[in-house]
């Protein structure tokens, strides 16, 4: 067994390369990015959202969603609608195009998922994304 007494800050890198490598292969067909891909699977949980509660459920400052939403918006996934009930505000709802794309979509996510956690058993992949949510959300 190899060495893994690597700076964490080093190994999580290292598997963060790998993952984002397998999800742009996957998903760059469909001219979607993983934190797009993130921002489509909360509309499709819920549609028409408002960007400052997509921001929040995906830990992420307001200029970031905003880029986001915007280019999804620019490549037809989905629109920003005036709110109702404040004409200040806007909701993000998904278009046709952005509801057609939820099952290719996590399909190759589910093949992303498959690829990169191969190796491990079905109580190790628990663990690790125990851990990860714990390092990365949990303690936010």
């Amino acid at each position: 067994m190899e060495k893994v007494d690597i700076c964490v800050h080093f190994l999580l890198g290292k598997a963060l390369q790998k993952v984002n490598q397998v999800s742009k292969s996957k998903l760059s067909s469909y001219g979607v990015t993983p934190v797009q891909y993130a921002l489509l699977r909360q509309l499709w949980r819920k549609d028409g959202q408002f960007g400052f509660e997509l921001a929040e459920r995906l830990q992420l400052d307001s200029a970031t969603i905003t880029g986001i939403i915007d280019r999804l918006e620019q490549n037809g996934f989905i629109d920003r609608r005036v709110d109702p009930n404040d004409r200040r505000n806007k909701l993000v709802f998904l278009t046709d195009k952005g509801r057609s794309m939820e099952v290719p979509l996590c399909q190759k996510m589910d093949e992303m998922n498959e690829e990169v956690m191969s190796d491990l058993s079905d109580v190790e992949i628990q663990q690790f994304k125990k851990i990860l949510y714990d390092i990365g959300i949990k303690n936010k």
